[in-house]
């Protein structure tokens, strides 16, 4: 792994002796604590909100405590490590032991995460939990994506019904569609009946256009993600996303292991003298993996020239446009965690010492 979790580290310097798995649910929990020799000490059924965690939790000595990641660890992270204890949070498809048993339920998962607790930690391979200024981040870029995606729904199901009515209606921008659609001409009762949908086209506008000044604005005013804005393709949203992804930069001990950790290396088999390599493993972040590959494809269209773009058309003679495409996006992901880290700014041509 290229990066070590806050909790892990924490745990190396305050070694525990009590270990805790918990099964987190919607509504209730599972816990089962297990001490260093593996006997099971106490079992738990409790309310998943935050008093349940608090009156498990809160009068208990540091443990180690590890959980599957879902829709609400980020906050049972935060406040188990707010109660002093280290906080583990795992894949569960990564948890073998877990996802692949043929005796599954809440009790005996939360057994399995207390004793997998015992043992390595990086053999639970720990999924960073951001801060919750990143997170708060990422939910403004997901709510945006979320709007555009209905906007696009909206947009593709006025049109097609305007085909099949024989209704002539040409592609047009998003921002203009409901400008176009109040010069269409079409039968009265088809604007009547279509008229809804294109309503909430001209609100979900709005409201995108809006939450886009306030992300553009964000982004201007960070001189951090100013200077990663200098990197061909990259935007005022990517560099956004990626910094709300990271989160924490020194998290990576390495800046090539970004690309691994957003999926963007490819499958590696070796054994013995054989060595085969398929596709990228798509592990991680997908949004952010499309997003840099977005970036990608637009670092090779723009007009300036650069050491960059000259490496990328390179790969796509010899490669193909696609692959050269993803290798690009890896190379970016590498590039904006360097610039990030070190404080420099890019250079079209850096020279080499």
């Amino acid at each position: 792994m290229g990066w070590r979790p806050d909790a892990a580290e924490a745990a190396e310097r305050r070694p525990t002796v009590r270990h805790c798995g918990i099964d987190v649910h919607q509504k209730t929990s599972e816990l089962c604590e297990v001490s260093s020799k593996g006997r099971v000490l106490r079992r738990a059924s409790f309310s998943s909100t935050r008093q349940g965690f608090q009156k498990h939790f809160g009068d208990c000595a540091p443990m180690r405590v590890v959980m599957e990641s879902g829709g609400s660890t980020p906050w049972v992270y935060r406040l188990l490590c707010g109660l002093g204890h280290d906080v583990i949070v795992v894949n569960p498809r990564r948890v073998r032991l877990v996802a692949e048993s043929t005796l599954k339920s809440d009790r005996i998962d939360a057994e399995i995460l207390a004793r997998l607790s015992r043992f390595d930690l990086e053999l639970l391979h720990p999924v960073h939990q951001r801060s919750e200024q990143s997170q708060a981040l990422r939910t403004k870029l997901q709510v945006r994506t979320t709007l555009v995606r209905s906007r696009v729904a909206l947009m593709n199901q006025v049109q097609g019904v305007l085909r099949s009515q024989g209704v002539r209606f040409s592609t047009t921008t998003a921002s203009r569609f409901v400008v176009k659609w109040a010069a269409a001409k079409m039968p009265r009762p088809l604007r009547e009946l279509l008229e809804p949908l294109v309503g909430a086209i001209g609100e979900l506008t709005d409201r995108i256009e809006k939450l886009q000044r306030e992300l553009v604005e964000a982004a201007e005013s960070d001189p951090r993600l100013v200077r990663l804005q200098e990197v061909p393709g990259v935007g005022p949203l990517v560099s956004l996303a990626f910094a709300g992804w990271v989160d924490r930069a020194e998290r990576f001990a390495r800046s090539r292991d970004v690309g691994a950790c957003l999926g963007l290396r490819p499958i590696v088999r070796a054994s013995g003298g054989s060595r085969r390599t398929s596709h990228i493993s798509r592990e991680g972040d997908s949004e952010m993996r499309w997003l840099l590959v977005q970036a990608a494809h637009a670092s090779l269209a723009v007009h300036r020239d650069s050491a960059l773009k000259r490496w990328g058309q390179r790969l796509v003679e010899r490669l193909g446009k696609k692959k050269a495409v993803v290798a690009l996006a890896r190379k970016l992901a590498v590039l904006l965690h360097r610039l990030w880290v070190t404080g420099e700014s890019y250079r079209a041509f850096p020279t080499t010492a």
